[in-house]
């Protein structure tokens, strides 16, 4: 639990940082005079005053940060002092600022995204498990077994790269084309359809919903203990477990699992060996009273594969997928307003401190992938016209754009009525989504 909530807060910190210095960064470019800009929020802890007048504060809630602008100049102000205040710069340099924000979030994922081009990641190969009957999967002729080499032209290696080929072509529906490469090693096209209104209708998963998921890893054994229940049953070290008795490819919790409660009841298992499929009987050791044991060590069997790209191709990368994401992104949005989409498919900040610690558990490069699709979602979020949001501020600059004056008092009123009320109901969404799944 602690290391959970650690790994958000420090996502959180990260994020929004960097999403306020974007913020500072073009202000002080435009003149704009900042006070504070502050990590955290509530009582300060630590302040430094720079040269520019600008108070550097380490607040106690880490729950993000902020950037405190002159807005309005001091009574009696100088000229100076006015023409540092945000309200008296020019329109453009105003929405400049305003969109710093986002933007700065959508660069961090850029980042991010190409480092770990450049550092390379071991990702499991695109080979596909069980098809369900009745999917459209199925209906294409997709087998178990079954690797996935294209998706509507474009080459993919690993099961991720799939994934996001699959978004972004079937994000708008219609037919795609898939080269497979089938269990005999012939290579072949399959051509699947999935009408656009039927992706994520119920928060699954993209691939899964039309019937390709990937192949679950494989138990494989990699050591036998002398005079062990294991060695009288003739297990061998590199057999590949198919079945114990009911399970059908356990995975190593199950494995373990099923032994330790069969202490002295004989079970059979499948095993694949050179080849070919052997069937053994094991007495797990043990009585009633403890838990059963085989003396064998097991380890999951996932086929991986390198994915790694040179400086050029990793910037173009990281371009490439923050683009995908925040278009995908803002598609289902659009088909959520629209009814396309469940608002299932909304997490909040439970789901997303979950997301965080098993990410960070995985290992660096994964939990730097979820700092990238979240940086991207605070991009896109506050980049909704909504009043409230960055976004919100943009839309009243388009309307004094086309007025030739600000927006009225009124209006701002209303419109930050209404954009309260829409965070709210999203909120709300959100926190039943996660209270929903984890007792689900």
């Amino acid at each position: 639990m602690f290391f959970t909530v650690l790994a958000f807060l420090v996502a959180l910190g990260v994020l929004v940082t960097f999403h306020e210095l974007g913020h500072y960064w073009v202000a002080r470019r435009c003149g704009v005079r900042v006070e504070r800009f502050s990590i955290g929020f509530g009582k300060v802890l630590y302040r430094r005053l720079d040269k520019n007048g600008t108070e550097w504060a380490a607040s106690a809630l880490p729950l993000g940060g902020y950037v405190a602008m002159q807005n309005d100049p001091p009574a009696h102000a100088t000229q100076a002092q006015i023409n540092e205040s945000f309200n008296h710069k020019p329109l453009r340099q105003r929405a400049a600022i305003v969109l710093a924000g986002p933007m700065a979030n959508l660069i961090l994922a850029v980042i991010i995204y190409a480092f770990v081009g450049l550092l390379g990641t071991q990702e499991p190969i695109a080979q596909i498990g069980p098809v369900p009957a009745e999917t459209p999967a199925a209906q294409a002729g997709f087998q178990a077994g079954d690797r996935l080499i294209s998706v509507d032209g474009k080459t993919v290696d690993s099961w991720l790269q799939a994934r996001w080929a699959f978004m972004d072509a079937l994000s708008s529906g219609g037919e795609l084309q898939v080269g497979v490469q089938d269990a005999l090693g012939q290579e072949q096209n399959r051509y699947l359809t999935l009408p656009a209104g039927e992706i994520l209708p119920d928060g699954r998963d993209l691939m899964a919903q039309a019937g390709l998921m990937l192949r679950p890893a494989r138990s494989i054994v990699q050591e036998v203990f002398k005079d062990s229940a294991a060695e009288q049953a003739g297990l061998q070290k590199d057999d590949v477990i198919l079945r114990l008795d009911s399970l059908v490819e356990p995975g190593i919790s199950q494995f373990v699992q099923k032994v330790q409660q069969s202490a002295g009841k004989t079970l059979e298992l499948d095993v694949l060996r050179a080849g070919e499929i052997q069937r053994l009987l094991v007495t797990p050791q043990g009585d009633a009273d403890t838990q059963g044991r085989i003396g064998a060590q097991v380890a999951m069997d996932m086929p991986m594969t390198l994915v790694r790209y040179g400086p050029i191709e990793s910037v173009q990368r990281g371009f490439s997928r923050t683009g995908q994401t925040f278009w995908f992104s803002l598609k289902m949005i659009g088909r959520m307003i629209t009814g396309e989409v469940s608002v299932r498919n909304v997490s909040g900040p439970v789901t997303i401190a979950d997301y965080a610690g098993q990410t960070a558990r995985i290992g660096f490069i994964a939990y730097l992938n979820f700092l990238a699709l979240i940086s991207i979602s605070i991009g896109l979020l506050n980049l909704l016209p909504v009043p409230m949001l960055d976004g919100g501020h943009l839309l009243y600059y388009a309307i004094e754009a086309v007025r030739g004056k600000p927006a009225s008092e009124r209006m701002m009123l209303v419109g930050q009525r209404v954009g309260l009320a829409l965070l709210a109901v999203l909120m709300s969404i959100a926190f039943f989504n996660d209270i929903t799944r984890l007792f689900s």
